[in-house]
């Protein structure tokens, strides 16, 4: 079968001298700038020859051009095809699909902060306490194989079109019934945008909420790094604001901020839940100066002890609340699927910026989900694992006091894939990671989610997710990573 070939190749008049001239400068020029990829199968010269309206001979001798110099591989019995390594141009610089590029010399966007996200931790080691990754042995997968199944014959017998960019309806119904049944929060299927996870979600809250070198944003003095990089990327100006045992400390808001982004369930990463006091006072602060909350509920399934504290979003009587929730934590992160509770006001422009963004998610994850949700097989697996987590939990709790003792003094949280520790210690936490690391031993300091890590009365402690270490391994790891110390 001959490959498919839609190169533009503009010949001089017919009868030209410069024909061979011309086609032989035209494919090298494709091979150089990267048209015509490294591995890439050109058309047999018949075919070519017979599509440019050329002689075979012409198309021949510019093949044999191409041979001779290094840009074209003949395999016979297979064909012809552009060289996996490819000469150096006549101008001396490396040809394209070399490790240098002519595109090297543009500057890249950087983004303050953008070395800080989770997404570049460390590679796994034996004593994995990397935190916001979740334990995806035990998930389901055969039945969300067959649900996935059951959703692509369901797209299969439609008509081809395009999807809502808001969300496919059975999901958006199921996450409203979902979340008001787990974290009380009052919304309807039309109240729910569907996003790629949170991360989405913050770009297109940036989008929409932040005007460019005006609009004045807060985050936690510890955040999780990717809310920010999202408002610092929309020309958001960033501010920072201290948190302590009751969570953001709203008196230390400046009266200029607009939109407030906050983890009240489960601080990232300190795990301290916001108190009552503290949310009735940020929304009235949020009320009286006409700003806007970004909620990111971040880890709130899995509960372990105390009392649930209302949503933000249930509390708000403003429309000032945007709820943001992602199943990455109690499914799987490869899933990318999360959603927004948008205020009425704001409905119609997130999904706008949803839509130029996208258009719309994968419409089989979506369905599959709302079947997952619908069919009872989320809660069901929520509560498996909440038993699994809490076990670990009690386990590192243990191990922190039996071990740790002056030493590692526990952040008080009741939920979460992951707990904080205050290092009582001389040596910086940065420091413990790096020797910690050398002995098979992966977690990261608190001060990696500060603007500055290295700053003054940044704050010293360790975090430790047990999502992806087993029970039985944690009282050997803290005990090696006391040593340390």
């Amino acid at each position: 079968m001959e490959p498919l070939f839609e190169l533009a190749i503009r010949l001089p008049d017919s009868g030209s001298r410069d024909l061979l001239r011309e086609v032989h400068r035209q494919l090298r020029s494709a091979i150089l700038d990267g048209r015509l990829q490294p591995g890439a199968r050109l058309p047999a010269t018949r075919a070519l020859a017979l599509r440019l309206g050329v002689s075979r001979n012409t198309m021949l001798a510019a093949y044999d051009l191409l041979l001779s110099e290094g840009y074209l591989l003949a395999r016979p019995g297979a064909g012809t095809y552009v060289a996996d390594t490819l000469p150096q141009s006549r101008r001396g610089r490396p040809a394209r699909g070399t490790a240098a590029r002519r595109d090297q010399r543009l500057v890249p966007l950087h983004v303050p902060g953008a070395d800080l996200a989770p997404t570049l931790q460390p590679q796994p080691s034996r004593d994995d306490f990397r935190i916001g990754l979740p334990d995806v042995g035990p998930f389901p997968f055969d039945i969300w194989r067959r649900l996935s199944d059951r959703a692509l014959r369901r797209i299969a017998r439609e008509p081809a079109d395009y999807a809502d960019p808001q969300g496919q309806a059975a999901l958006r119904e199921a996450i409203a019934r979902h979340v008001s049944f787990t974290r009380a929060v009052g919304c309807t299927a039309d109240d729910i945008v569907v996003t790629a996870g949170a991360q989405q979600a913050f770009g297109l809250l940036a989008r929409i909420l932040v005007v460019p070198g005006r609009t004045v944003v807060a985050v936690e003095e510890l955040f999780y790094p990717s809310l920010r990089e999202a408002m610092l990327a929309a020309g958001a100006k960033v501010v920072t604001v201290p948190t302590d045992a009751e969570g953001l400390c709203v008196e230390r808001l400046p009266p200029e901020v607009r939109v407030i982004c906050v983890t009240p369930s489960h601080q990232f990463p300190t795990g301290v839940a916001m108190s009552p006091q503290r949310r009735a006072a940020l929304l009235a602060f949020a009320r009286a100066r006409n700003a806007v909350v970004i909620e990111d509920d971040y880890d709130s399934e899995f509960r372990f002890a105390g009392r649930p504290l209302d949503a933000l979003q249930t509390l708000d009587r403003a429309e000032s609340v945007f709820y943001v929730g992602t199943f990455s934590k109690s499914l799987f992160p490869a899933l990318r699927l999360g959603f927004v509770v948008v205020p009425p006001w704001a409905r119609a422009a997130l999904v706008r910026a949803r839509e130029l963004a996208d258009w719309h998610g994968p419409v089989l994850g979506q369905e599959a989900l709302a079947a997952f949700i619908a069919e009872g097989h989320l809660a069901r697996h929520i509560r498996k694992m909440r038993k699994l987590y809490g076990a670990r939990r009690s386990a590192l709790l243990a191990a922190l006091v039996r071990h740790g003792a002056g030493r590692l003094v526990p952040i008080p949280s009741d939920a979460g894939l992951h707990l904080s520790a205050w290092l009582r210690s001389d040596t910086r936490a940065d420091t413990v990671v790096e020797r910690a690391a050398a002995t098979g031993i992966t977690l990261p300091p608190l001060s990696r989610f500060a603007v500055d890590p290295q700053a003054p009365g940044v704050p010293n402690g360790l975090a430790f997710g047990y999502g992806l270490i087993g029970e039985s391994q944690i009282d050997g790891a803290i005990s090696r990573l006391v040593r340390l110390l």
